[in-house]
Formats: C-alpha cells, structure tokens, sequence
C-alpha cells in the first residue's frame, strides 16, 4: 500500500556525513547526561514503597504533596490512575521506617482532610486503617500497601539488563542470518543509538525511570529494527533488480521507494502513542513518553544511521546477491 510515489529518487546518503555528525553529537550529550545525573529510578528499582487511596471526591495532587511534605518526605512521587479519585503514592526507601512509612503518610492525609485514623479489624481478622471525619465518613480510604525491598530492586535492574542485551544479541543474529554481518552490525548501532538517547531524555529531564519505561525501550528496539529490516530488503531487491546502479543508488532508491510506507505506519503509530500520552493519564505517562521519542528517532535512525553505516562498512552487491552460474556444453559450472 502507498499513500503517495516519489518518482525520482531522493539522494539520501549524499548528505549521510552530516547527519552522522549530529547523530554522533546527540548520541555523545545523552551518554553525558547518563554520567552526569543517571537515570531516576522508580522504586520498583531502588526499593521503597506503593501505596494506593482512594478519595470520595477529585483528588487534589499539590494538597497530597504538601501533606506529604509537612511529614519530612519530599521525594514523594504522586500519580492518579483510573479515575480522578484513585491516587497512587510511591515512597522512596527509609532505612528503619519502610513498615511503618504507609501508616504515617496515611495518617498525614487523613489529617489533611480533618480526618482521625482508627484501627479496626476486618472479617477476616486483619486490622486496618480508616480515616473518619467528625461525621463519620470516610474522605480518604488506604486501598493496598506493596513493599519493594531494595534486594528486588536489584534484581528487577539486573533482569531488565539482561532482557536488553537479549534482544540485541537476537536481532544481530537474526540480520547477519537474514542479510549479512555488516547489516547486522550497522542495525544494532542505529538500535542502541536510540536507546542511549531515550535514556538521555529521561536522565536529563529526571523523569522516572521505571518498569513501563524499560519496557517502552524494549518495544522501540523491535520497532527500530522493522523499519530497518525493511529498508534492507528494499536495498537487496534493488541489488538484484538494478545491476547497473551503484551501491549509493540503490540505497537512495530504497529509501525513497520505503517513504510512503513509513509515513502511513509511522503516523498511525504515532497518532495512538500521542494518545496515550495526552489522554492515558500518569500511570502510562513516561511509557509513552519513551515511545514517542523512540518512534522519532527509530524512524531518523533507520535511514541516516542504519544504511549510512552499512554503506561506511562497504556493503556491496556481492554481499548479497550470488553470482549467476551458467552451465557450459560440457556439462560443467561456468561462474
């Protein structure tokens, strides 16, 4: 399917140094900001803990905030989700204080909307907390508690490295299998170049680091390399169907004859990450943030990275495309 078809093709690799260069200086300043200010991590990774309320009217975040502070903890990260009443608060770990932290935010908050915390025991046995107001309503209810030692923190970074280099490893073997190593190696340049970048955003911005995030990384790594994989394909059949056209032609020829499709792939993608990310609310806030940069600068990566590269490496025709043998009269190969 094509939206529209350029009929002369656009020279693409004739300006590849120049766009090398600012992928080389954008790449540079986000592994800077990595040093410099690292990733903020979620407590998912750091440890700490999640506690969920739930308010009989629109929660107020700025009010949460400053209840919050007033108790000595400013690194509070405050989330609605669901509806404008369901509040999601994120604790950072407090050595000596993670099992009782819950209990005394809540209290703050009960507090903060002229509430008294009681304890009482629940069917089952289990004592809880609920706030009541001097009429005996409940402006604020304690939903769920969920403690992330910092032990699981860990592990869950360890784990999320190893899915990454996983999926790198995969799509190098799977393109030098499918194509040739100088694809392979060209592709995985223009995948990390994304990924860096992604993570240089979320370190400079200090937006929160968290699972959602990883996974939002993970998912334009696959994206990147479709994009990629689709313009190799183009560069082989245009290998196999120009043999008279250089190795820079038939690259423009393949990036030019893919832009329709990466418009109408890329945009429809695009409109419903944007979606996400204006209407999703901020549970999935950061997960479409991570998209949006990753889809953008997939689609830069894929053209002025992943085939310049590969043309640098000396990618050829023969690399691809196997000779033509001809039989002779005497029943022999002739090559």
């Amino acid at each position: 399917m094509e939206f529209f078809r350029i009929k002369k093709d656009i020279p693409f690799m004739k300006h590849a140094l120049v766009f090398n260069v600012i992928s080389a200086i954008t790449f540079v300043a986000a592994v800077f900001f990595l040093w410099k200010n690292n990733l903020n991590y979620s407590i998912e990774f750091t440890g700490g803990t999640a506690m969920e309320v739930v308010y009989k009217k629109p929660a107020d975040n700025e009010a949460i905030r400053n209840a919050i502070a007033a108790l000595g903890i400013d690194d509070a990260v405050i989330q609605q989700f669901g509806t404008a009443e369901n509040v999601l608060i994120r604790l950072p770990a407090k050595a000596g204080k993670d099992s009782t932290i819950a209990q005394t935010v809540f209290a703050g908050l009960c507090k903060a909307e002229s509430g008294v915390v009681e304890q009482v025991a629940s069917e089952k046995g289990d004592k809880g907390l609920v706030c009541h107001d001097a009429a005996k309503n409940e402006p604020v209810a304690l939903q769920s508690v969920e403690l992330v030692g910092k032990q699981v923190g860990e592990e869950l970074a360890g784990d999320g490295l190893k899915a990454l280099a996983a999926v790198v490893a995969g799509v190098m073997l799977y393109l030098a299998f499918r194509f040739e190593w100088k694809f392979a190696v060209a592709a995985i340049i223009a995948n990390l170049h994304d990924v860096v970048i992604i993570l240089g955003f979320f370190a400079f911005f200090r937006w929160e680091f968290s699972l959602s995030v990883l996974a939002g990384v993970l998912a334009v790594l696959g994206y990147s390399v479709n994009e990629s994989v689709v313009i190799f394909d183009r560069i082989r059949e245009n290998f196999r169907k120009a043999r008279k056209a250089s190795v820079t032609e038939s690259i423009n020829g393949a990036i030019t004859g893919t832009i329709s499709r990466t418009i109408i792939t890329h945009g429809c993608t695009q409109m419903m990450v944007l979606s996400m990310l204006l209407f999703g609310g901020q549970t999935i806030h950061n997960f479409a943030i991570a998209l949006t940069i990753g889809i953008c600068f997939g689609i830069y990566s894929s053209v002025f990275v992943a085939a310049a590269v590969a043309m640098w490496l000396g990618v050829k025709r023969e690399d691809l495309i196997k000779p033509i043998k001809e039989k002779d009269t005497t029943g022999g190969a002739v090559v």
